[in-house]
């Protein structure tokens, strides 16, 4: 049986955290979709075009470093392209649809990828703590930044996300929207846990 799980919401909204623990809650399988575009970006720094990189996309393209500013930025700029998303929409509709249920978390999931996945959680937090989340994050692994570039690099990549003319950045309508902002981690994952056991029972 196959039960689908769309998790989404913007840059260090602590998604990526609550889609790990929700996954191994419940048994289910989990795909970072915002990898695909990562993996899309990365190898368009490296100088390939990014629908052909898209197009190419292999799993092991999903291995390295993936998480580095630079990236994450190029990210968001192939993830405008239509051609892009369409090509990366098969893959992540069949990881949804494997037995034994599956968690995607990304940007358009419950809106575009899985409109009919029966649970849709949005989860997200104010700018300033996203930032802060983000900047502790990057200073943890080395990276010399201010918390002011960060706050901006946040704000930036909202912006682009939610005003893309392909599959902005918005929750679902009957999405579950779960604010992280003055939340801990485990008050977040109850939260979502609780919201997909109600959705379960009414299957």
């Amino acid at each position: 049986m196959s039960f689908t799980v769309a998790i989404d919401g913007p840059a260090a909204a602590g998604k990526g955290t609550v889609s790990k623990a929700v996954a191994a809650h419940f048994g289910f399988a989990h795909l970072d979709t915002g990898l695909l575009y990562r993996a899309v970006g990365r190898r368009v720094l490296e100088g390939a075009a990014p629908v052909a990189a898209a197009r190419a996309l292999r799993a092991e393209d999903l291995e390295g470093e993936l998480r580095t500013p630079e990236v994450a930025q190029e990210a968001s700029r192939v993830a405008v392209i239509p051609e892009v998303r369409a090509a990366l929409v098969d893959f992540q509709r069949a990881f949804a649809t494997r037995a034994g249920g599956a968690v995607l978390d990304g940007r358009d999931i419950g809106t575009v990828i899985c409109p009919e996945a029966p649970a849709k959680l949005f989860v997200t937090a104010s700018p300033e703590v996203r930032a802060e989340r983000r900047y502790l994050e990057l200073t943890a692994k080395g990276l010399e930044v201010t918390r002011e570039e960060v706050l901006a690099d946040v704000k930036e990549r909202d912006a682009r996300d939610s005003e893309r003319a392909t599959a902005p950045l918005k929750p679902a309508g009957d999405a579950v929207v779960i604010d992280t902002s003055e939340m801990s981690i485990d008050e977040a994952v109850a939260a979502a846990i609780a919201a997909i056991e109600e959705k379960r029972g009414e299957g």
